[in-house]
């Protein structure tokens, strides 16, 4: 019988820890702007300027070389500490009655879901991509003619596109569809996040010759949207510059930075954290011993409490081994919405340790 009730507290531990290792977890994802645990079904490759992004977030500093502000999108010059990049869910556009001279006309639209109303967007970028292979016209050949248009009513099945009201935003001639083009659409963006306004775009490519040219043009269209917020509460206003690491213990009990690597495969983050696979975190452990000393980056309030537990061992504790200086990391993820996303976040490394 006893060992019934003992393999049922031991269970009931079990379960209790795992009830108590969920809410930590499910407290963290939501201080990193998560919802839940992502679970990419189909990830998106990530985009090339985001990898850069990541790489030169990680370089470590030159002594000589300036702390960055850890909320400053230097590559954009704009604020910022999330830059996410969100694909193309929109359709093609088929008209009943075909113009002559349109090649294709697309909807463009982005979820927006998954910034938070605490953010403060501040950049946004429409990339429009053609694909190597699609057709080009000569360079005495007729230009192409790109419309990009907000839509203010929504399509409904059928319904023309112009039977509906739309705004333009950018008109532009070309040459070439091979290429890329870029358009600043913050201030469109921007509106997008309140209830009902986001309805989309219209892109419309046109082109006297478009029977001869636009043949097979929408399999090489491709668009997305990157955007730049600021999430104020995960910023301190200047990325501290990292230390060499920790500290070894050595033979000393003193409090100091001991090494912890976290590894994002060991607690199962690594199918939607693509980098880093994990980071030196480090920790504080060891001693506040009377005297303290300057070393052990102690507070006046500290050195007073050593003292009196000097005299009161008993009824007056030692300070306590604590972080006094942290530092960040960037991560590159995919989010609840399989968004890829490079976040900067702050207090993820320990490289001082103090009493306090």
């Amino acid at each position: 019988m006893w060992l019934l009730h003992l393999a049922a507290g031991f269970f009931g531990a079990l379960l209790v820890g795992g009830m108590d290792l969920k809410a930590q977890e499910s407290l963290l994802l939501k201080s990193l702007g998560l919802r839940a645990r992502p679970s990419p079904k189909s990830p998106a490759p990530v985009p090339p300027l985001l990898w850069k992004m990541f790489h030169r977030r990680t370089l470590p500093l030159a002594k000589d070389q300036k702390p960055k502000d850890a909320c400053w999108v230097e590559e954009f010059g704009v604020p910022g500490n999330i830059i996410r990049v969100f694909p193309d869910q929109g359709g093609f556009i088929h008209r009943e009655e075909p113009q002559s001279w349109v090649c294709l006309q697309k909807r463009l639209y982005f979820n927006f879901s998954a910034v938070e109303e605490a953010e403060e967007l501040t950049m946004a970028q429409l990339q429009v991509r053609f694909g190597q292979n699609s057709y080009h016209a000569s360079g005495s050949g007729p230009p192409f003619e790109l419309s990009l248009y907000r839509a203010s009513q929504m399509a409904l099945r059928g319904m023309s596109t112009h039977a509906y009201s739309r705004s333009l935003l950018v008109e532009q001639s070309f040459l070439q569809l091979h290429k890329s083009f870029l358009f600043n659409l913050t201030e469109v963006a921007k509106d997008w996040r309140t209830a009902g306004k986001n309805l989309g775009l219209i892109l419309e490519i046109a082109s006297p010759r478009a029977g001869e040219l636009c043949s097979g043009l929408d399999s090489f269209l491709d668009a997305s949207l990157l955007v730049v917020s600021l999430a104020p509460r995960h910023c301190k206003g200047g990325r501290a510059k990292r230390s060499s690491g920790y500290v070894p213990a050595g033979l000393s009990n003193i409090c100091k930075p001991r090494r912890l690597f976290v590894s994002f495969g060991d607690i199962g983050w690594e199918n939607w954290i693509i980098a880093p696979q994990g980071y030196l975190a480090n920790y504080c452990l060891g001693e506040c011993p009377f005297p303290l000393t300057e070393e052990l980056n102690s507070t006046n309030h500290a050195i007073l409490q050593t003292m009196v537990h000097s005299l009161d061992p008993e009824g007056t504790p030692q300070p306590c081994c604590v972080p006094v200086r942290l530092s960040p990391i960037s991560i590159l993820y995919y989010d609840n919405d399989d968004n890829v996303v490079l976040r900067h976040y702050e207090d993820m490394v320990v490289d001082e340790c103090g009493c306090r």
